[in-house]
């Protein structure tokens, strides 16, 4: 097929041989099999921000860090610079993400790395050599999805084990080949320590992986694996290898909501003093 031109300067450049054809395209990006050498790969090609239909980018967002000073102020005033820094950043993200899961034992897709907004990372194949299927487009039996349902538990753990949260894992997001799931699409990825809506998005992933695979496996529907995991993380007793049970039972103490509105009102009032005095510091002598 004709050379994308987003692809053509890695063409140019030796790093991809030729392009095959296109895989996939979704609400971020355009995947197509490329030949590199003797491999077959994956050319994942990021789409502009204003072509993206990817909607809630600021709340994947928060939290993350950005270490130049001046991309910071940059990112933050919607500067042309800030824009493409911003850019930068959220294609960077899946790369570090990647090879952050698979030091931590999850399985993904192994990255070659993201050259101007095209990202190279392994083609997963089936036991046949062809393109791998999504969990979407499988069936499998109840002995299997519970099997696999465990698997991508565990992966969900050392995720958060990892500091992360996919923030978008569904039978969408999840190939399938001769050894199980692989999770893949990890450019939202969020930070679970850092971003306030990260329990609600874990949440929600292992929720969508359940009702999937409560399927054909109907009793996994009564888990409350999120909870759980949840629970140990805040308690610091989360590890890649502890014993999930799929139970939990919602606590029954009510909350002190006095003690909380004073907390509140203390540090605001703690606010009000600091604007305060730096007001003051800045007045002329």
């Amino acid at each position: 097929m004709k050379t994308p031109k987003r692809i053509q300067p890695l063409v140019d450049e030796g790093l991809i041989d030729e392009v095959i054809g296109q895989l996939m395209s979704g609400k971020e990006a355009t995947v197509y099999m490329v030949r590199c050498g003797a491999e077959i790969r994956c050319a994942k090609v990021y789409k502009e921000a204003s072509k993206r239909s990817f909607k809630q980018a600021v709340q994947y967002q928060e939290g993350r860090k950005v270490r130049n000073s001046r991309r910071a102020r940059a990112m933050e005033k919607g500067s042309k610079f800030g824009r493409d820094q911003q850019e930068q950043a959220w294609q960077n993200t899946e790369v570090d993400a990647l090879y952050r899961l698979a030091a931590a034992g999850v399985r993904v897709p192994q990255p070659y790395g993201c050259f101007d907004g095209v990202l190279l990372m392994e083609l997963i194949t089936d036991d046949e050599g062809l393109v791998a299927p999504r969990l979407n487009d499988v069936s499998m039996s109840a002995e299997q999805a519970r099997e696999d349902h465990a698997l991508v538990m565990r992966y969900v753990v050392r995720m958060l084990c990892a500091g992360l949260v996919h923030g978008d894992l569904s039978e969408f997001n999840v190939l399938v080949d001769e050894s199980g799931p692989v999770i893949i699409d990890l450019p939202q990825v969020v930070d679970a320590a850092a971003n306030n809506h990260a329990q609600w998005m874990l949440e929600r992933d292992v929720n969508n992986m359940t009702s999937y695979y409560g399927q054909y496996a109907p009793e996994l529907l009564e888990s409350r694996y999120a909870k759980e995991m949840w629970a140990l993380f805040e308690a610091g007793e989360l590890h890649p290898e502890v014993a999930l049970t799929g139970l939990f039972e919602e606590s029954t103490q009510a909350a002190d909501v006095d003690s909380v509105l004073e907390e509140i009102k203390a540090a605001m009032a703690e606010e009000q003093a600091r604007q305060a005095r730096m007001h003051e510091a800045r007045q002329p002598d």
